[in-house]
């Protein structure tokens, strides 16, 4: 049987890993086993944060649609509560954004779900 050498493809296996951790601090970036250490760590904190992010977003809009309507004499609940009374279907992404650029539209908003 043949020898085979596999020293091109080992390389190139650490050369991929080393790749991604570029810009990690310390060994994380130049020593193999703790870049793969780093990786692992990385990947599932980056996976879990893209979930999070969408909360963080959600949150966010409700704070500014809050803040929004309170100078009108509402809270939050009371809004969102109106407005689906009114059968108004508009998510809170778009009424955040509505709030915080055009607000004589979103006056208009509040008073049909007051």
């Amino acid at each position: 049987m043949t020898r085979v050498k596999r020293g091109k493809i080992a390389a190139k296996k650490r050369r991929k890993i080393l790749k991604h951790t570029k810009g990690f601090k310390w060994g994380r970036k130049s020593k193999e086993r703790a870049a793969k250490e780093a990786l692992l760590h990385a990947w599932t904190h980056a996976f879990r944060g893209r979930k999070e992010k969408k909360r963080d977003y959600r949150a966010l809009w409700q704070t500014q649609i809050n803040a929004a309507v309170r100078p009108y004499g509402l809270n939050y609940s009371k809004f969102i509560a109106g407005l689906k009374k009114q059968n108004i279907i508009l998510d809170r992404k778009i009424l955040a954004d509505i709030a915080r650029n055009h607000p004589l539209i979103f006056e208009k908003i509040v008073q049909k779900a007051k």
